[in-house]
């Protein structure tokens, strides 16, 4: 940390002058001014006037760990004093990039015993993305080159992993998606079902996939992506009979399975990955985030035996400068220690994700609360104009905004996608913690309904 007193008294002021943050309209920043965290510690952050906030978004979902964590900055400082850097391009590598390796695939399932390391989980989304073609190729089908992903889903914001994401409004910046990536719908019931049970909507939009598979012809398809569950979409838990229905297709035409774990992994689901809470198991899985609890940047892409067979036999052209950075690996390796030595996978399953399933069912009261749907400790709370009807709001976004800076103001950072309330908090939170989030949360949705009225 810079030691300059003058320019820490000034942060403000020179991050609007030099600071371009990511999915920001700056001018309009700039006018409200930055908030600027200071530091953690467990589920809180403070910023630099000494608020306190629970942070029930975990960072970006992803400090499983919580704040504060000495014995990570210690095998962090420990690294960089041994060996802070070294590639593992040129026949080489160091321990603890191998040492994670082991222990990453040993938490993946008894097919999936290989791991590619990146830097993030865009580049992990753009490194299967490779990899799957690259698959196909080997095997004599270079024609399986087509991806199909589903819309309102997210892969990262680099140009694969934006295209391969369905948000219209980031395919308008820079013309996605690229040649080669096809949408289908979304598992979102409480918008999109009409009619239909939850279980037939959840088949209904599975079969989609194989409808895209018969339009685009078999021969030309290479994977299909979507997250166990969605995140940044809005935290759409999918109906019981979706998944089942995908792997069959999947497994039924000859294409790859791809489960984005980048947010549902290492725990937040009570299961180590998503798609072991839904009993399916993908090709690849790309993977970040909860890897090493946001504590340095990290990510990879998990492999099933079948595919790294595959891949092992021809060289694969891709790589970073960065992939497996013994520091980072050694952030890693001590952050799933603390998981697993905290048994906080069981903790999610069996303690604090039940109580905040409870502990937000009681908002299902509310006026203006339509739907809440949670595993472990990912949570989507749906807001609606009218319950009865499942009737939207006219500016669903502008409703959301409204009820999560109420949370802002009173201690509470969530997230707001359209009209959907989400959570996704340190998988170390306390049942006092969940008392004051949904607390909290209902002051700012009885605050925002007053406004609406």
């Amino acid at each position: 940390m810079t030691t300059n007193t003058a320019a820490l008294s000034n942060i403000g002021a020179l991050d609007a002058a030099h600071h371009l943050h990511p999915f920001t309209h700056m001018d309009k920043l700039n006018e409200g001014g930055t908030r600027i965290i200071q530091r953690g510690e467990g589920s809180l952050i403070f910023d630099n006037q000494g608020k306190k906030y629970l942070d029930a978004f975990a960072g970006l979902w992803c400090v499983n760990v919580g704040y504060g964590r000495k014995s990570i900055a210690d095998a962090v400082y420990q690294q960089m004093n041994e060996l802070p850097y070294y590639n593992t391009f040129f026949s080489s590598t160091t321990t603890p990039t191998t040492l994670l390796a082991q222990k990453v695939t040993a938490h993946a399932g008894a097919k999936m015993n290989h791991v590619f390391f990146t830097n993030s989980g865009s580049e992990a989304t753009d490194t299967w993305f490779r990899m799957a073609r690259v698959y196909w190729a080997a095997k004599g089908m270079p024609s399986k080159k087509q991806v199909i992903a589903r819309r309102n889903g997210y892969h990262g914001s680099t140009v694969a992993g934006a295209s391969l994401g369905g948000m219209k409004y980031m395919h308008e910046h820079g013309a996605l998606p690229i040649e080669g990536i096809h949408h289908i719908g979304q598992p979102y019931w409480y918008v999109e079902g009409g009619d239909l049970t939850p279980a037939e909507f959840g088949l209904k939009v599975a079969q989609e996939l194989e409808a895209k598979i018969e339009e685009l012809g078999e021969d030309n398809v290479a994977a299909f992506v979507a997250e166990p569950i969605q995140g940044a979409g809005g935290v759409i838990v999918p109906p019981e009979s979706y998944w089942p229905e995908i792997a069959k297709i999947c497994k039924a035409r000859n294409i790859l399975l791809v489960a984005d774990e980048v947010i549902c992994g290492f725990g937040r689901t009570g299961s180590w990955f998503g798609h072991q809470h839904f009993g399916f198991e993908p090709d690849l899985a790309p993977i970040a985030k909860g890897l090493s609890s946001g504590y340095l940047p990290i990510g990879g892409v998990l492999v099933s035996d079948h595919v790294a067979d595959v891949i092992r036999s021809v060289e694969f052209a891709h790589g970073y400068t960065y992939s497996g950075h013994p520091v980072c690996a050694a952030a890693a390796i001590e952050n799933i220690r603390i998981i697993e030595e905290e048994k906080l996978v069981e903790r999610v399953r069996d303690d604090v994700g039940p109580y905040l399933a409870k502990a937000l069912a009681s908002l299902l009261d509310h006026d203006m609360v339509g739907d809440v749907q949670s595993v472990g400790l990912m949570a989507g709370i749906q807001m609606a104009a009218d319950k009865k009807t499942r009737q939207r709001f006219a500016k669903p976004d502008e409703v959301g905004t409204w009820v999560r800076n109420h949370c802002w103001s009173n201690g509470l950072i969530m997230r707001a996608t359209g009209d959907r309330m989400l959570a996704s908090p340190p998988l170390i939170i306390t049942h006092e913690e969940i008392d004051f989030l949904v607390g909290t949360l209902r002051n700012a949705l009885d605050a925002a309904w007053k406004e609406l009225r």
